[in-house]
């Protein structure tokens, strides 16, 4: 199914950032970038998103929310970290705070630098993250028909 690759969900999660990215992100549903041209939906519930794009690092604050709202997405999912801040910690990681980037508490598929990332390299993120998606898609597929086609034989040697 083609479907996620024209029209997918992304929830965006502020995690612990200054609002540069934030802005960033926000500037590329305006005219100008106009995300949504590619299909794309912003949602507010992790249970229909299809991608999570988060900005600013983790702290110990937010780092159960960020787990929770990971879990809750249904597979296949994919992760953006947008901004140095989601990659590293930035220039907070020596906060006593921080714990890091994102990927000290969920695995991230697309990393998106800048200090703030433009909205073309978030939409070039975004694009990309759609690849991952869409492979992430087909290798389920492919693991549910192997899956079938086991139990189909299983039940064949059963009846012989």
């Amino acid at each position: 199914m083609a479907f996620l690759k024209r029209s997918p969900w992304i929830l965006h999660y502020d995690a612990s950032s200054c609002n540069g990215c934030d802005i960033e992100v926000l500037a590329c549903l305006t005219p100008l970038y106009d995300v949504e041209r590619f299909g794309m939906i912003n949602t507010g519930n992790p249970k229909h998103a299809d991608i999570l794009l988060i900005t600013g690092g983790i702290n110990t604050q937010n780092r159960e929310v960020v787990e929770n709202i990971y879990e809750q997405m249904p597979e296949p999912k994919v992760v953006i970290a947008v901004g140095i801040c989601a990659a590293t910690g930035g220039i907070f990681r020596e906060c006593y705070n921080i714990v890091g980037g994102i990927d000290k508490v969920i695995p991230v598929d697309v990393y998106v630098p800048g200090c703030a990332a433009r909205p073309e390299q978030i939409i070039d993120g975004v694009v990309t993250a759609l690849s991952i998606l869409e492979k992430k898609r087909a290798a389920m597929a492919g693991t549910a028909q192997t899956r079938e086609e086991e139990q189909h034989t299983e039940q064949a040697g059963e009846s012989t």
